[in-house]
């Protein structure tokens, strides 16, 4: 008889093997895998006690903490759904996905509870709020004296098959209303063993939760960390010291973040030098870093750097670029160009960049076509919205939105979004090609590449840059710079200086607000670049 793939199993496997291990840190309180089960079974009791069954919407507005770790595992054993909210957005956008996964209960962190108070009455289907860390003033039911109520032997489980639906993620929403992917139990669960492998993830490692648990499940970790039996630290905010901090103390192995984080950690590495003496790996996605990322991240903290991609409709992970055994012989610096592209297939993921009519492109490196993707992780769809289900999966095939190249050994380079890509006098312009070359510049701590109007050309590269402290830099030395490193169509034409970037609570630079800035300061009056 098979044996489902259903996500449980992690936490299973885990208490089996590594009960009496340290499985979960959450400031400085330490509990074995074994407890972690125990608290659990308690949520799970609990929600059975409030009519949660199998198949309904809970919904969790919390940072990275134990509390929101072992909600994955309490809902999962009831067969209901988890629907992790993203701590950055507003309250109408919660009003919204709360509305529309008609979730039935929501816990959520004191922190965070000031924004579901103005919504609160507005809630259609949320009965139960529960309160995660609830202080005195709060009226609302305390997370810790909850639980305590409820028994912490084991959950008798419904049946739950594989293909049943088992988180409920909510896309950013930064072209119109959030859209909710469905991801099934086994999406998750191959997507976990396929990751855990091109990872490298064991019993050893000690894996610091950088990377919002929100964030498409902090891209799987809790599921493949846990079912390695790893030890789990978790860490609310992604400030620098505190990173530090827990990679020295707890002697963290490996991190996900996004390239904005990394930034900012190599940032405070060049003013403080803390002393990492431990081998670490950090595992990238988002946007594609400069490989002077790569350059930084391996010969000055002395880590291993990793990129991978995904999206949330592919559970998320399809591409990873670690190099190959048998191209160990490249040019170090042709390897770091490498480590900082998408990278090739991961096992069980077909990947392909294919122009408008459906063909591949040449592997030339130059060619740009949209990254398409079939894997087991792949979506079932998005909840209650067939019409974009339809239009995002096409013959089996997941269109992702993103343009790339594919170079002479198969390596996929993203090269920006479809919405991003700049055309100027016919030409493709990547943005991210763009951007990286401004990195290079000493003065540059950020920048984001915007198509601005152009009366010549249609459009041109325009430059959002914060700069590093102490650095001075103007607007026309910037565009001098682009145009020594860069083809001329493809140099910036204009400058808008910022003290931060807009970023998603995964540190993803949002550019349509950088495009609503330019049209908003610059733009009103039709202003092209001449």
């Amino acid at each position: 008889m098979n044996v489902p793939l259903v996500v449980t199993h992690f936490l299973d496997r885990a208490v089996s093997l590594y009960g009496d291990k340290t499985g979960v840190i959450c400031d400085g309180k330490e509990i074995t895998y074994k407890q972690l089960y125990e608290r659990a079974n308690q949520l799970s009791h609990g929600l059975k006690d409030l009519g949660v069954t199998k198949g309904d919407r809970v919904a969790y507005l919390a940072p990275n903490t134990l509390e929101m770790l072992e909600g994955f595992y309490g809902i999962f054993q009831l067969g209901a759904v988890m629907v992790p909210l993203n701590i950055r957005l507003k309250p109408d956008d919660y009003l919204f996905i709360l509305n529309h996964s008609e979730s039935k209960v929501l816990f959520v962190d004191q922190e965070l509870y000031h924004l579901i108070v103005p919504i609160k009455n507005q809630l259609q289907t949320v009965e139960t709020i529960i309160v995660h860390y609830k202080d005195e003033d709060t009226n609302e039911i305390a997370y810790d004296e909850w639980l305590a109520q409820y028994p912490t032997t084991a959950f008798e489980r419904p049946d739950i098959d594989e293909n049943d639906i088992c988180s409920l993620l909510y896309t950013s929403g930064t072209t119109g209303k959030p859209k909710g992917v469905m991801l099934t139990h086994r999406n998750n669960y191959l997507h976990a063993l396929v990751a855990m492998h091109h990872l490298r993830v064991s019993d050893r490692d000690n894996y610091l939760h950088v990377l919002p648990m929100f964030h498409v499940n902090g891209w799987g970790a809790p599921f493949y960390y846990t079912a390695n039996g790893a030890t789990q630290i978790c860490l609310r905010k992604a400030v620098p010291e505190w990173i530090f901090n827990c990679i020295e103390k707890y002697k963290v192995s490996v991190m996900h973040m996004a390239p904005t984080v990394l930034n900012l950690l190599l940032q405070y590495y060049e003013q403080y030098k803390p002393s990492i003496s431990h081998p670490v790996r950090v595992v990238i996605a988002g946007s594609a870093p400069p490989p002077a990322f790569v350059t930084r991240v391996e010969k000055e903290l002395g880590w291993e750097f990793i990129q991978v991609y995904g999206m949330t409709e592919s559970s998320p992970l399809s591409t990873v670029s670690t190099i190959r055994s048998h191209l160990g012989d490249l040019p170090l610096h042709e390897q770091y160009r490498m480590k900082a592209k998408a990278g090739h297939a991961m096992i069980g993921c077909e990947v392909k960049v294919v122009n408008e009519q459906g063909e591949e492109v040449p592997h030339d490196g130059k060619t740009i076509g949209e990254l398409i993707v079939r894997s087991n992780g792949v979506m079932k769809g998005y909840w209650k919205n067939p019409e974009a289900t339809m239009e995002t999966i096409r013959n089996g095939w997941l269109y992702t939105g993103d343009m790339a190249t594919v170079d002479q050994y198969g390596n996929i380079d993203i090269v920006d979004r479809k919405k991003d890509i700049i055309i100027s006098g016919g030409e493709n312009i990547s943005s991210i090609e763009v951007e990286g070359v401004l990195y290079d510049h000493p003065a540059v701590l950020e920048a984001a590449v915007i198509a601005v109007p152009h009366k010549k050309w249609g459009e041109t590269p325009h430059a959002f840059v914060v700069t590093r402290p102490g650095h001075h830099v103007t607007e026309q030395e910037l565009i001098a710079f682009s145009r020594e490193k860069l083809a001329h169509f493809k140099a910036i034409t204009g400058v808008t200086f910022v003290d931060e970037l807009p970023k998603t609570a995964s540190g993803k630079i949002q550019k349509v607000h950088l495009r609503k800035e330019y049209w908003n300061t610059l733009g009103k009056a039709g202003r092209y670049v001449n």
